[in-house]
């Protein structure tokens, strides 16, 4: 779709790279197709887009992994990669780089990024002792800790003593803050930039970026002392230069680092809004454009995670109710910025509301009342009255409210701002009764089929970046050759194809009680 509008910046999408310790689940799925979407969306307004995924590749929980299956870390990694790759097709992911951290191209990125940082002055040698979490990768301060326990994954922590290299990370304690509060747009939604505020309220220890090669060789060697391997945190957060040519590339780097905006769920917000950004003040690195941390798909109020063994496959998923519904219900369902609930019972009630009930039923209804009383092809548009105005009217604001929301971030409401824009149409077409016009005044029943066969491609263009597949189905049917998102692009004569049931409703079997069982 078009606006006929080009903008004038690119834009630069990136989720988390993934831990390469495990297979995909729901959470991971989230976060990259809401990165698609946004990237999908910016294309189909005249955007240049660049979304970059992958793997992390290092580190001891990577390690860990290896060893239980007792095959060399690299080989692990050789066969995670793939099954992430495969998952991303099967959702209808279309990113531009699929970065690893084990590619030579990274690794020479960040000892380039080390030496520079190391010959600033901002990294010393110390010993130094500290609650480590595996699952985290990470040091925790007595303050941090939740009743002694890690407070992500509620464990007891293990107390470790050793000499380690430091970054000076709280020498850029006030400059960070400063920039926070100089730049709105920096961490998102607001209540996040809050907590990272009220963490930098007391003072910033420095960061502990390695780790040695006697407790953990999986990793990237320090470029000034090979009897350690680089802290997986400072290892893989610069991931997001390296697939841009830092370094290598300087002219293809300044196009698109201005516009970064970094997806993250909520449980990495600390390594991302305050250790990224002072990495990169110490290299003389300008910093991203946005850091947006989303919240946690829940399973019983509990953050879904393979440790906490409440895991929903997403391959199973796609299987039983297809790709589109999926990345429909994983849109919609959650308030970004939010914790949301998955549950069956509400992905089918979504399903059959939304788009079996709405979307799905205004297709079968149109065409087959064109097919059975206009020969299958699209009728005139004769002469618009105050109704058919109307929805023009609605239809316009529609577009324009879709893409403020989504420039703002707020997938959810764009969805739902598109949906009331489809169940609109559902009640014009019940208000004109066209099957019942078409008796009476068959151009008059033409113009209400045609009117709503329009509304339907709009709404097929909206909803395309979050269901890519499902809406071509509607443009293809209807013969939807123009993609701008303005109104009155069907043409008069269109012959219509054929389609089956867009969203074919899940039938939900209902227990009722004895009394009444009759």
């Amino acid at each position: 779709m078009k606006t006929g509008q080009m903008a004038e910046k690119p834009f630069y999408i990136t989720t988390p790279i993934y831990y390469a310790n495990d297979e995909p689940h729901i959470g991971h799925s989230y976060t990259t197709i809401l990165a698609d979407v946004l990237s999908r969306y910016h294309r189909s307004i005249g955007e240049e887009v660049f979304f970059l995924t992958g793997l992390d590749e290092h580190g001891q929980k990577v390690q860990q992994a290896a060893e239980e299956r007792g095959i060399d870390p690299q080989q692990h990694c050789d066969e995670m990669a793939p099954k992430w790759k495969l998952l991303w097709k099967k959702l209808h992911i279309r990113y531009d780089d699929f970065i690893r951290t084990t590619e030579p191209r990274h690794e020479k990125v960040v000892k380039d990024i080390l030496t520079k940082v190391k010959d600033g002055g901002d990294i010393y040698m110390d010993e130094y002792g500290g609650h480590y979490c595996v699952g985290c990768e990470r040091f925790y301060t007595e303050k941090e800790l939740e009743d002694g326990k890690c407070p992500q994954h509620e464990k007891e922590l293990e107390f470790i003593t050793e000499k380690n290299y430091f970054f000076k990370m709280s020498k850029y304690q006030q400059k960070l803050i400063d920039y926070i509060n100089e730049n709105p747009e920096f961490i998102q939604p607001q209540h996040r930039k809050n907590e990272i505020l009220g963490f930098l309220r007391q003072p910033l220890e420095d960061l502990c970026i390695s780790r040695p090669k006697s407790r953990l060789s999986w990793g990237v060697d320090l470029p000034f002392d090979h009897e350690y391997v680089t802290y997986v945190w400072f290892d893989a957060l610069l991931n997001y230069v390296t697939s841009l040519g830092y370094g290598s590339d300087p002219e293809f780097f300044e196009k698109w680092w201005s516009q970064a905006i970094h997806l993250i769920g909520k449980d990495i917000l600390m390594t991302h809004a305050v250790y990224w950004p002072t990495m990169l003040m110490s290299a003389g690195i300008s910093l991203p454009k946005t850091i947006f941390a989303h919240g946690w798909w829940l399973m019983e109020e509990s953050k879904m995670s393979k440790s906490m063994g409440n895991v929903v496959d997403p391959m199973e998923l796609i299987d039983d109710y297809g790709v589109d519904p999926v990345r429909y219900y994983l849109m919609r369902e959650m308030v970004p910025g939010q914790d949301s609930n998955f549950t069956m019972s509400s992905f089918t009630k979504r399903y059959n509301s939304d788009l079996a009930n709405d979307f799905g039923n205004l297709l079968s209804r149109v065409t087959r009342l064109i097919q059975k009383n206009f020969g299958g092809e699209l009728p005139e548009w004769g002469e618009c009255t105050s109704a058919e105005n109307g929805i023009k009217k609605v239809a316009e604001g529609t577009v324009i409210k879709v893409n403020e929301l989504i420039h703002a971030m707020r997938i959810n409401e764009a969805i739902e701002e598109t949906m009331q824009f489809i169940r609109s149409i559902n009640r014009y077409m019940e208000q004109q009764v066209p099957w019942k016009l078409v008796k009476e005044d068959k151009s008059a029943a033409g113009r209400v089929l045609i009117t709503a066969a329009e509304a339907l491609r709009l709404g097929a263009l909206l909803l395309q970046p979050v269901m890519p597949n499902r809406t071509l189905i509607v443009l293809e049917t209807l013969g939807a050759e123009n993609t701008k998102l303005v109104w009155g692009q069907l043409k008069s004569g269109n012959k219509l194809r054929e389609h089956s049931a867009l969203f074919p409703r899940i039938k939900v079997n209902i227990k009722l009680p004895d009394k009444e069982k009759k």
